[in-house]
């Protein structure tokens, strides 16, 4: 049990392998953060007061033996973490979960929970406030904001600027599923502006209410009282030490194995969005990452074979809004608004994770 195990992030991987290990290895979690953040629900807890305070669940009862740390990691080796306060944890093994950014509302951008609240509050404020609303990006986290800010105010304008081809490209999902996700917005008088992009940024701040008018390529003007940026996720993978360094790719994503560790070091292992894996960057993939490495630390430890990793078929459940969305998977095929809502739609599997955080 002198085994010591230190996670880097406790986020949907990093809080699964934790707690997976919690029983044979003296388990570390180094997170910044002082309560879980469901990012799952962060675009409902922003347009729905109800929702805003079930987004944060906290750390204490996640480890029996474990402990964590709130603190974030300056450097990391092969060997062991160097943290802000400047303690130094050795690892016996090291498991590197740290994410990836995103712009706000998709991703809360501030570590304080009460902080975090307050932030939502008064973006919904800025938001409730505004008649036009200009989203920037067609990709999963710009549909979803869009399904949520019409459900909760019916008959704001939305539209939805992309310079893709279409929705949801490079994301493996058959034609069929975008063509059920274009109807529903159609459907919810949502617009969206594929193949076009603007010829400046908006020149206000994004989430702050202001009139203002910008211009695409193609000449046409477009109006609106706020905007979000919904594109643009970035690894957080800047903290590794030379040794590890090299297993960076030029996106800052890990190169991994297919036991999810970094090649020429087999105690140092990256799960969920850092890895250079092809694949959607969701929970459920951090998930099984975490469930592969887990298994192989312990056969480590107490004997057994290691496990590996083989990304799976392309699958979704994209909610727009509490009682809309489409989901697909490779075996079932495409499920509409009633099924993704008991899927995911109406509850964001919330309970999931209170359960993953041995919350009652």
């Amino acid at each position: 049990m002198n085994e010591t195990v230190t996670v880097l992030g406790g986020g949907y991987g990093g809080s699964t392998v934790a707690k997976e290990l919690d029983d044979v290895a003296d388990v570390v979690l180094v997170e910044p953060r002082e309560a879980f953040a469901h990012t799952v629900a962060t675009l409902r807890g922003l347009v729905d007061p109800q929702w805003t305070h079930r987004l944060f669940l906290p750390y204490g009862r996640l480890l029996r033996r474990g402990r964590v740390v709130r603190d974030h990691a300056v450097s990391a080796d092969a060997g062991g973490v160097t943290l802000g306060s400047g303690e130094r944890i050795t690892a016996g093994h090291l498991v590197l979960a740290t994410g990836s950014s995103y712009p706000y509302p998709a991703k809360i951008d501030v570590l304080d929970t009460a902080d975090a609240v307050a932030k939502l509050r008064a973006t919904r404020d800025q938001l409730a406030a505004a008649e036009r609303v200009l989203l920037l990006g067609a990709g999963p986290a710009g549909l979803e904001l869009a399904g949520e800010i019409v459900s909760a105010w019916p008959g704001k304008q939305v539209t939805i600027v992309d310079p893709a081809a279409d929705i949801l490209l490079g994301t493996g999902l058959p034609d069929e599923f975008r063509d059920e996700i274009r109807r529903q917005l159609t459907a919810l008088e949502v617009t969206v502006l594929t193949g076009s992009s603007l010829t400046a940024a908006p020149p206000t701040e994004p989430g702050t209410t202001a009139a203002f008018t910008v211009t695409t390529g193609e000449g046409a003007t477009l109006s609106a009282d706020i905007w979000f940026r919904c594109h643009g996720t970035t690894p957080a993978t800047s903290y590794l030490a030379a040794d590890l360094a090299s297993a960076r790719t030029p996106s800052g994503h890990l190169a991994v194995t297919p036991e999810l560790h970094l090649e020429g070091h087999p105690h140092v292992f990256a799960i969920g969005d850092i890895t250079a894996i092809a694949e959607p960057k969701m929970a459920k993939a951090a998930e099984l990452h975490a469930k592969v490495v887990a298994a192989t630390i312990r056969a480590r430890l107490t004997g057994g074979e290691p496990a590996t990793y083989t990304p799976g078929p392309p699958g979704i459940s994209l909610p727009l809004g509490p009682n809309g969305g489409a989901s697909y998977r490779h075996a079932t095929g495409i499920l509409g608004p009633e099924q993704t809502a008991q899927l995911k739609g109406n509850h964001l599997r919330v309970e999931n994770y209170r359960t993953l955080l041995n919350l009652p």
